[in-house]
């Protein structure tokens, strides 16, 4: 896949069984209807060149599915189909508490990420890639973690910081990313494009034919 390459502070360790029956069958309601939404790292770090919007959410989809995820995830970026904001539908913004795989919250709803405050969150609180890690960083590798987003701190397209609509990973070309640690999920860091780093996918409520919106 377009700019993906396994990080050796990135283990990429499977999901340990020996805590339950794992991340699928978590938040549903009694009509199998999410009860919060879960934000969740792909399995590797990627260069802004990830195919576009598109290609960046196919990852998301396909990663999800491999681990038994029924929801569909949808990648955690504005380009210039869609402003980071408007991703998830108007009707889950303000009702649905966004988090982890283990179901510990990141943020009170989807609408709070994008209040004015470049999406504070607990930074202790852990952020898991579909296959099991915490993609913080810690202490035994890069002090650094950096997540794209390519969105203004209230989640607007940044049409001059999103690696060309996700399609470039050349070095002069930049992406806006923000710092996990710094405990702002819309941090504003801009950085070139050929650098590898977090995205993020966020499950959605949508219904329908999950994989019609990858067919270009």
């Amino acid at each position: 896949h377009a700019g993906g390459t396994m990080s050796p502070c990135w283990p990429g360790k499977p999901w340990d069984s020996s805590r339950g029956a794992g991340p699928s069958g978590w938040g549903e309601g009694r009509l199998g209807l999410p009860t919060e939404l879960h934000l969740v790292a792909l399995n590797s770090p990627l260069r802004g060149d990830m195919r576009g919007i598109r290609g960046a959410d196919f990852q998301c989809y396909q990663q999800a599915r491999s681990m038994g995820l029924t929801s569909t995830y949808r990648a955690f970026l504005s380009s210039h189909l869609q402003d980071l904001a408007t991703i998830v539908r108007k009707a889950d913004r303000n009702n649905l508490p966004v988090v982890n795989l283990r179901g510990e919250v990141l943020f009170a709803n989807w609408a709070s990420i994008f209040s004015g405050n470049a999406g504070v969150f607990n930074p202790s609180t852990p952020i898991y890639s579909f296959d099991g890690p915490d993609v913080h960083p810690s202490a035994s590798c890069r002090p650094e973690k950096l997540v794209w987003h390519g969105s203004s701190a209230v989640g607007i397209r940044l049409t001059s910081n999103y690696c060309e609509a996700w399609r470039t990973g050349d070095m002069a070309v930049t992406g806006q990313a923000a710092l996990l640690q710094t405990g702002r999920l819309l941090g504003q860091h801009a950085r070139s494009c050929s650098n590898s780093y977090v995205v993020l996918c966020i499950e959605n409520t949508y219904v329908g034919d999950a994989t019609a919106s990858f067919v270009s």
